[in-house]
């Protein structure tokens, strides 16, 4: 177990320990006149939360029912930020400069002051929320028929996290709001599979508290986890289209893999020792894999090569030459996470405006070129962040057992280095050592493990 908190990685990164006064006041100010924008009245729908346990901020809540005899109609409620936050504003300016809330294992850096990300704004059980409310219709096989999205008033009538909803599912007792999710995340995933997406396998790790200090653990993906993210995803889709349809938007983009990277890796899957079939893709085979084998964990560490390249691209009259995720493996957009990441509202905004055949707002138009650059800066700053604390606790759990030996994945082999997972405790480190063989299971012995370098080492025997 670790012990320590995250100060430092917090002072070294620079992170904000609070907001303005200024912020404050204009958020509480927001609260106290309420949401702007008419609005309809959709709080006869009982939208339903999936969240970590213990969220506040809370973006989404959704409804599914039967369109037809076989088709799907979904409910999804994003919060909507354009009604409390004023363009141009003190909040405004605040949450383009954070772009996004950090989390640390000891409390998060939120985007927005709490009165509005865990409060007026977010979509908490039993309160009249104002929210984006999308409305999708699906056929058989889940694919979309009509979308539309508008101002609503919402009221979300429970806050489930992941575990108690697949259990529900598991008993055959699932909530009715997402009785039909299991079915329709299937045939997502399906589809998914079949447009060629890429879904990574690799370990997920994740820092707990525990008796006043850290402990590593795997964060496990349950199947509820899988079906809602194809809903998030089935939106962030709709959004794209909505956007590319228009002439307008903000996409998250990323290039095709080359042919040369593609190669590499059936040729490493031959390596590796598992089987790719002429006629199967990459996400054919990335799907069927055994997440807990070593070389399932291999391959998926060597397929980051073909994710390498993530972007936002803004447009405005012109369609950008690329209009693509090849993760997703088709066009998408980010609008389903407004009170966590900033780009969400001005995506939603533009889908607003579209799905109302209005104009879309200056202020959004004048805003569309400045937002790769702030999402960029802030999705790096998050990512450095996360791995700073997970190497932190890191060499807090293991620093009192250097010269231990510890059964470890070699994930991916470099020369005289590699990269590795010790399954116990969860931890992803390196290794000094030549030939060392990709895929396998291995005994290591620690080195090093230094809280102060925040740096674990691992070496042959």
């Amino acid at each position: 177990m670790g012990r320590g908190d995250f100060s430092r990685v917090r002072a070294e990164f620079g992170l904000p320990d609070r907001f303005p006064d200024a912020v404050l006041a204009e958020a509480e100010r927001a609260v106290d006149a309420g949401p702007r924008g008419e609005r309809v009245d959709r709080t006869d729908i009982p939208l339903v939360t999936i969240d970590p346990p213990g969220a506040k901020d809370l973006d989404q809540a959704v409804h599914i029912e039967r369109l037809g005899d076989s088709g799907f109609r979904v409910h999804y409620a994003i919060a909507d930020l354009g009604a409390f936050v004023t363009p141009g504003g003190a909040v405004d300016t605040e949450v383009r400069r954070r772009g996004q809330t950090i989390y640390l294992p000891d409390g998060s850096v939120p985007m927005h002051p709490a009165v509005l990300s865990e409060g007026a704004a977010s979509l908490l059980p039993g309160q009249v929320a104002p929210s984006a409310l999308w409305t999708m219709d699906l056929d058989a096989a889940g694919e979309p028929l009509a979308v539309r999205v508008e101002r609503a008033l919402v009221r979300s009538t429970e806050q489930f996290d992941y575990a108690s909803v697949q259990a529900a599912v598991d008993a055959g007792d699932p909530h009715p709001s997402v009785a039909l999710l299991p079915a329709l995340g299937e045939l997502r995933r399906s589809a998914a599979i079949r447009r060629g997406a890429l879904e990574l396998q690799l370990p997920e790790q994740d820092v707990e508290r525990v008796d006043g200090g850290w402990r590593l653990v795997l964060r496990g993906r349950t199947r509820v986890d899988a079906w809602n993210a194809e809903i998030s995803l089935l939106t962030g889709m709709s959004a794209a289209r909505m956007m590319l349809d228009a002439g307008i938007g903000l996409l998250r983009t990323l290039p095709d893999p080359t042919e040369e990277d593609r190669a590499w890796l059936r040729h490493s899957a031959g390596a590796l020792g598992i089987d790719w079939p002429e006629e199967h893709s990459a996400a054919e085979v990335l799907a069927r894999l055994d997440a807990s084998s070593p070389a399932a964990m291999a391959l998926s560490m060597d397929a980051t090569r073909l994710l390498r390249g993530a972007g936002y691209t803004a447009f405005d009259g012109t369609a950008p030459e690329l209009t693509s995720h090849a993760g997703i493996a088709a066009p998408y957009a980010h609008v389903t996470a407004p009170l966590r990441r900033l780009v969400d509202r001005f995506g939603t905004e533009v889908c607003l405006a579209v799905s109302a055949d209005a104009e879309v707002p200056s202020w959004v138009r004048e805003a569309l070129p400045t937002l790769p650059a702030l999402m960029e800066a802030s999705d790096g700053l998050a990512a450095r962040v996360d791995r700073a604390c997970l190497d932190q606790v890191e060499a807090w759990v293991l620093a009192d057992r250097v010269g231990e030996e510890f059964d470890a994945v070699v994930l991916r082999a470099n020369g005289d280095s590699a990269e590795v997972f010790v399954p116990d405790p969860p931890v992803l480190g390196k290794a000094a050592a030549t030939e060392l063989p990709e895929g396998r299971m291995v005994p290591l012995r620690l080195v090093e493990a230094d809280p102060a370098a925040r740096r674990v080492r691992f070496a042959k025997g």
